[in-house]
């Protein structure tokens, strides 16, 4: 039994509660762990500390910030096969992906942002020679970063990487099912020498320690990742603050797959796009909409790829899906299921748990699901499932395809198939969605905007948007 702690003041120690939360290993579906049950005693002692940590850390240079954390992004990768393992026990997910994906990530954020502020400029404007004004992009101070559990570490520091780049301080919650990765984090920023006070790591429930993040008047940020409802109430509480705000919420992805694509290629990348960490991404496309004069071709292949998807335990080499995260998360997700059925779908494959043998047997697992015969605006093909399912309807018309796409109030990320360029710009630029993928998914260049529209989110992340967030703008007007 693994006693996790928190990272506060450089040190590493319990919460002042002395209370501890469980930590379920979802392939086995028991616990291995305990995390400490912070709250907001614990965020003013590490409001404290980044007070401390500010005054060092933002009068560093660039260049000696940005080493320390490349030294980071050097441990992480120093640490891969230890950190991958405990992503895949902790999050349930087939260890190939966090080696792959995760743990690679994680490093390639705090590298970039590490790189990036180095040749972060502002701007200056010349007034006929008689003024000039230049912008200043100084720290916001102490801000708060608030992560999920479906991809632990790869967001985790998706958000702390350019905020500590910037020269702010950070108090961060990681989701209090996934905590492993970031405590161990906790003991590569010790490693790194990363000064006491400049991250702080808390452990524990998002109604104790991340309100209390959200509602400290010296937080003067807050990033999060997560659910559309939590963050409407993250923002509630806010926004009468007048914090700054970055939500990434949630998504319902269209993956649009015209007659005229690239079938094989459609097909692969849709079998990623709908199943891979099974589901269990906000780019996930989830509605799959074909165009029919290929949908019962694409359907039968679709649905035998699917049948032959091993799902197994996170350590299987040849495991496709592995465990979702939780029990919970997995009742969620078969109800829908069973919703589906009412609403007149089919299950055309999986829609059950799979149980696997010896001592996996209790574990989380989910047959990968794909579902037809519904109406777009059902509430199966409206609301965020978040699991390996998926639903697929045909269509006739560009009109058509656009029309059910649009239909949610999610704004997310969407996928477009066809090999007319035109029609395929045509189309991404109807499609209310803050990130569009054309013939190809998941392919991310950090430099890019990342974040959704209507419900999705507020605010970008990824590249200059997120050095953008992290830094106030002033303005200096000099007289010549």
């Amino acid at each position: 039994m693994i006693d996790i702690q928190n990272y506060l003041n450089g040190t590493l120690q319990a919460a002042r509660s002395g209370s501890y939360l469980d930590n379920v290993n979802p392939s086995i579906g028991e616990v291995y762990s305990r995390i400490p049950r912070s709250g907001k005693e614990d965020v003013d002692m590490a409001v404290e500390a980044a007070e401390e940590g500010f005054k060092v850390w933002s009068n560093m240079s660039k260049e000696a910030r940005s080493n320390i954390m490349l030294k980071i992004a050097d441990l992480i990768e120093a640490n891969h096969a230890k950190l991958a393992e405990a992503e895949s026990i902790d999050n349930g997910k087939p260890l190939k992906l966090a080696e792959h994906v995760d743990i690679p990530r994680a490093a390639s954020n705090f590298r970039f942002f590490a790189t990036a502020v180095l040749h972060f400029s502002s701007e200056s404007h010349d007034m006929d020679g008689q003024f000039i004004n230049y912008t200043l992009r100084n720290p916001i101070g102490i801000v708060g970063c608030i992560s999920p559990w479906n991809l632990p570490l790869y967001l985790f520091t998706w958000k702390i990487a350019p905020a500590l780049a910037t020269g702010n301080v950070v108090i961060a919650k990681p989701s209090e099912v996934t905590p492993m990765t970031a405590y161990l984090l906790s003991e590569l920023c010790i490693e790194a020498g990363l000064p006491k006070g400049v991250l702080n790591i808390l452990h524990g429930l998002g109604g104790e320690v991340g309100a209390a993040i959200t509602e400290h008047p010296k937080i003067k940020a807050v990033s999060f990742t997560g659910g559309t409802s939590t963050g409407a109430h993250i923002a509630k509480v806010a926004a009468p603050m007048f914090k700054k705000l970055s939500l990434e919420l949630g998504g319902k992805n269209p993956n649009i797959i015209f007659d005229d694509c690239d079938f094989d290629k459609a097909l692969s990348t849709t079998m990623r796009s709908s199943f891979a960490n099974q589901g269990q991404i906000c780019l996930c496309g989830s509605r799959v909409f074909v165009q029919r004069g290929i949908y019962e071709k694409f359907k039968t292949a679709f649905v035998e790829k699917t049948k032959h998807a091993k799902v197994s335990y996170p350590m299987d080499p040849e495991a496709k899906l592995g465990a979702v995260v939780s029990e919970d998360h997995m009742n969620k997700v078969l109800s829908y299921v069973d919703l589906a059925k009412e609403e007149g779908g089919t299950v055309l494959c999986g829609g059950k748990r799979k149980i696997l043998e010896g001592e996996y047997a209790n574990g989380y697992y989910i047959e990968p699901t794909i579902i037809e015969g519904l109406d777009h605006m059902c509430r199966t093909n409206q609301e965020e499932i978040f699991g390996p399912v998926v639903t697929i309807t045909p269509f006739d018309t560009e009109e058509d395809a656009l029309e059910m796409a649009n239909s949610v109030e999610y704004g997310l990320a969407s996928t477009i198939w066809t090999q007319d360029i035109t029609k395929a710009h045509r189309v991404a630029a109807k499609i209310e969605s803050g990130i569009v993928w054309i013939n190809c998914w998941l392919v991310r260049d950090l430099r890019t905007p990342f974040g959704g529209v209507k419900n999705s989110g507020v605010g970008r992340e990824g590249g200059l948007e997120a050095l953008r967030f992290f830094t106030e703008p002033k303005n200096v007007c000099v007289s010549l």
